[in-house]
């Protein structure tokens, strides 16, 4: 079953196993090179799946590259999202766009997306990223053609850590006793996850036995013996007319080495989540025999080119100002009247301040921490890494939020101080049934971390970039809710919810670098909000600042309040700074660092004294925006003073990859963007006033 013209019936391309062992290794090398491109993304798992993605593509699955609706046509879901390169190659050679375009993955505006994103591109069937949906998503489309009466087939790719979700084997139950032998389930098993060995963190073997026993057809393969590969697909293909498989759904175990093809990434699970640099790609490209073949650093030059564009474009789109504030590009005249470098800041990933809290306070005996599989990532491994005696503390449940969310409440309800954390969008939202009726209902000690947060992880793309957790876990009844502003408050944020705040909380906090803006004596009080005011500029951003707790702060009679929390607080500090500078407006800045409770004596003040309310927030706008407003409207304090409210935050959209810094200009979370917003507002009430 080729690719055909679905309108003559015609083979377009069907390769041959020889031809199919040449055509995986030239996408080997362009998946390398589009990685390499991007400076991000999952090597590892792209290389092992990349021989059956080479068969599926190119011999086994009808499809049209021209007709790519076709009704008749197979359907292929990636459940394991983040071998996206691995589908854009494949789609790549099939035709449906020139394969070259593909070292624009994970650019911003571009539709080779971090996660596959089926509006984006052509021939992408579904959006996927969050493990263990694609299989289910599968049944559907398998039902649906039950249901149609439709011959076409559905092919789900997974992975083999993958199978620690338990939505997997809710679909392989459903799958099985639905009869769907439409379906063909493919499992990429390479033996490794991010964490380590699959059978270290969670063994989920032996696949075979337990797929069997769930009622379905299950092949053993060699994944890169092409041969074998064919012979598999054809089997599957095939299997319903046999009466000893007949009703089945077909499972394909498929034995990988993880990079397979280069020595220095094979079976090696650092590169489950990288990408090599310029000379790690020709290293590369000299293996798989393709150094000479392929027009590699051609293909960087128009990825280059293409980043600049985006990048030109994103710069005309930013408010102007007589100078430029952007971070760590001002230049100024100091008292002797000498230009120099100002408002110089550090930066340092925000979630370090969490591996920092857990290194320094892990010694109590009821802290017990849960790893996700991504623990080097959040640095909740720091709680261990240098502390071989609390190894035993340490339990990674592997790629399970619901599971660890439950078995932290179990934890907790026996006297330990649970934590654990993964990415925001799967600490807040895939466990959202656990969380609210296990933990929050039974008002348990349960300390969630959810990382990277907002659009900081840039590249992956939407599925990964949580934007509306604080609608989520605001709303449960019981929470405690922190969005600390860098590392620093990260790590007294962290501390402070894991020994004196009882109950369940959730602290929320960015991946990438954002600037430091507090020390060791900036006040912190969880539950009271810091104000902060623009002193004069000096050498060092921080400097030039003044924070003091709300409760202790008394009005200057500024113009403007700037209401923000986690890494838009530097950026409101710097649209304060960009007030007083273009245009002498005095503004007072909040950091709202708890959102649950609020500092509601703080808002309603700042609602009266200066008359301007402004959120800043990097999620949904309105997700901090919205308790804001309702502190203002229902509050006896502010009635009979005019005040004027407005937010900043993302406007009912979904992420897309880019670059964090890129991604805060795209989506005007930007001090220059506050500024704008900040200043209209201003202009609105000095013209009431007049």
């Amino acid at each position: 079953m080729p690719i055909i013209n679905s309108k003559s019936g015609k083979i377009i391309k069907q390769l041959n196993s020889k031809e199919l062992k040449e055509a995986a290794n030239l996408m080997r090398g362009y998946n390398l090179i589009s990685l390499c491109a991007a400076k991000s993304g999952h090597a590892g798992g792209t290389l092992s799946i990349m021989d059956i993605a080479a068969a599926l593509y190119l011999n086994v699955a009808r499809h049209d590259p021209n007709n790519y609706l076709w009704e008749g046509r197979d359907r292929i879901i990636w459940s394991a999202g983040h071998k996206a390169p691995a589908l854009y190659i494949s789609l790549g050679m099939s035709g449906y766009f020139d394969i070259k375009d593909t070292v624009r993955l994970r650019k911003l505006h571009a539709p080779y997306q971090g996660h596959p994103d089926w509006k984006k591109l052509n021939g992408v069937e579904v959006s996927t990223g969050s493990l263990g949906q694609g299989l289910s998503i599968a049944c559907g489309i398998a039902l649906a053609g039950k249901l149609n009466k439709k011959d076409y087939k559905v092919f789900c790719i997974m992975g083999d850590g993958e199978q620690q979700e338990g939505q997997i084997w809710e679909a392989v139950m459903t799958a099985a006793h639905h009869k769907l032998s439409n379906l063909i389930g493919i499992i990429d098993k390479n033996m490794l996850q991010i964490d380590g060995k699959v059978s270290d963190i969670k063994n989920v073997y032996p696949l075979a036995e337990k797929y069997k026993s769930f009622g379905w057809n299950v092949i053993e393969i060699n994944g890169h013996d092409m041969n074998q590969i064919l012979d598999a697909f054809n089997k599957a293909v095939n299997a319903p007319e046999k009466s000893e498989n007949k009703g089945q759904p077909t499972v394909i175990i498929a034995d990988t080495i993880k990079g397979k093809g280069v020595d220095f990434m094979e079976n090696n699970a650092g590169w489950h989540g990288k990408a090599p640099n310029k000379d790690e790609l020709a290293n590369s490209l000299k293996q798989l025999g393709l150094l000479n073949k392929l027009p590699y650093e051609e293909l960087l030059k128009y990825a280059d080119e293409y980043q600049q564009k985006v990048t030109k474009e994103l710069e005309s789109a930013q408010p102007k100002f007589s100078r430029n504030y952007w971070w760590n590009s001002y230049k100024g005249k100091n008292k002797e009247g000498v230009e120099q470098e100002l408002m110089k800041a550090d930066m340092e990933a925000t979630r370090m301040g969490f591996g920092k809290a857990l290194d320094e306070y892990g010694n109590d005996e009821r802290v017990v921490c849960l790893g996700l599989d991504i623990s080097g990532s959040i640095t909740i491994d720091q709680f261990y890494k240098l502390h071989p005696e609390r190894k035993s503390r340490f339990i990674n449940i592997g790629i399970s939020e619901a599971d660890a969310t439950c078995i932290a409440a179990g934890l907790a309800k026996e006297g330990k101080l649970p934590v654990f954390g993964t990415y925001g969008v799967f600490a807040s939202a895939r466990n959202a049934d656990q969380l609210r009726t296990t933990v929050c209902y039974g008002d348990l000690n349960v300390f969630v971390a959810g990382a990277h947060g907002g659009i900081s992880v840039g590249p992956d793309g939407a599925t990964h970039q949580s934007l509306e957790e604080l609608y989520m876990v605001c709303a449960l009844p019981n929470m405690h809710v922190c969005v600390p502003c860098d590392s620093v408050e990260t790590k007294k944020a962290t501390k402070t919810l894991l020994f004196d705040v009882k109950g369940p909380k959730y602290v929320r906090f960015a991946r990438e670098a954002t600037p430091t803006i507090t020390n060791e004596k900036t006040p912190f009080v969880f539950g009271k909000a810091n104000v902060i005011r623009f002193r004069g500029e000096t050498s060092n951003f921080p400097d030039a600042f003044e924070h003091k707790l709300a409760s202790e702060y008394n009005s200057e009679k500024e113009e403007v309040t700037i209401v923000a929390c986690g890494p838009m607080v530097p950026e409101a500090m710097r649209a304060a700074w960009i007030l007083k500078k273009e245009y002498n407006i005095e503004s007072r800045v909040i950091n709202l660092h708890t959102i649950k409770p609020l500092d509601k004596e703080a808002i309603e003040n700042a609602a009266k004294e200066t008359g301007i309310i402004l959120t800043a927030e990097e999620h949904q706008k309105g997700g901090m925006g919205d308790k804001v407003s309702s502190v203002i409207m229902e509050s006896a304090k502010c009635y009979g003073h005019n005040c004027l409210l407005d937010m900043v935050g993302v406007d009912d959209r979904f992420g897309e990859s880019g670059q964090s810094w890129e991604l805060i200009k795209e989506f005007k979370l930007s001090a220059e963007h506050i500024a704008v917003k900040a200043k209209k507002l201003y202009d609105m009430k000095s013209k009431k006033k007049k």
